[in-house]
Formats: structure tokens, sequence, C-alpha cells
């Protein structure tokens, strides 16, 4: 990853890393961050498509600092390309430091996710307002 000082995209989600989200180093674990990214992606990609969404892909994925307990996690997301039943996301996971200001990236990835009907059968993505 590139130096980068400042978040690209939407902040769509805030949270607290708690100890029980940690390893015994107080290193938080990977798939909780990489969970919620897809949760924050999930909430940006059902308010564009106006309905239920499904997470279809992620792609590559690599962490570059760690998360700590006690630091405030902040995701943020850009809707990059809408298809037809289909919006893909760039998504940035930052890590303010416990107790400062200082914002570090942790890592980033592109997540897929797809538009449903009723019946879960993939559905066009409404035009915007």
């Amino acid at each position: 990853m590139t130096a980068v000082t400042k978040p690209n995209g939407e902040l769509t989600l805030r949270t607290l890393a708690m100890p029980g989200d940690a390893n015994a180093a107080g290193d938080i674990f990977g798939g909780w961050v990489m969970a919620q990214m897809d949760l924050s992606c999930g909430i940006r990609a059902a308010e564009r498509a106006r309905g239920r969404v499904v997470t279809a892909a992620v792609k590559e994925m690599a962490f570059a600092l760690p998360v700590k307990i006690g630091d405030t996690l902040c995701i943020y997301t850009d809707i990059i390309k809408v298809g037809r039943t289909s919006m893909t996301l760039k998504v940035e996971a930052w890590a303010q430091r416990y107790l400062s200001h200082v914002m570090e990236k942790v890592t980033d990835a592109i997540f897929v996710m797809v538009a449903l009907d009723s019946t879960g059968k993939p559905t066009p993505v409404p035009e915007e307002e």
C-alpha cells in the first residue's frame, strides 16, 4: 500500500476494537476487521440499491498495520461501479489510534455486492435519484 494520509470515500461505519476481538498480543483479528468492512458495504450498497444486497466477491486484501484494542475502526466506502445487478465498492479500513487523533490506514479491498429481489434472485440496481 502506498502512503495515504486521508481516507477516500464516505465514512460508513465507526466501531471500537474491544478485547474480545483480539488475540493474546492485543492485535485485533483480521477476520473481525473484514467483517466490519463487509457490514459497511452492505449498508452502503443497500442504500444505493434501495433493497436487499449480498456480498458476491471480495478482491485481494492485505493488512499493512494492526488494529489494537481501544482503537476506533473507521470504514470508508466508495461505489466505483454500478452494473445491471451488481455494485463494486472500494473499501478502506482506518484505525483512529486510542485516545489520539492519529489515523492510519490498515487495509483496503474491492467488494462486489449484488442486489436481490424478495425471492433472493438478482435484480436490477435502480437508477440514482
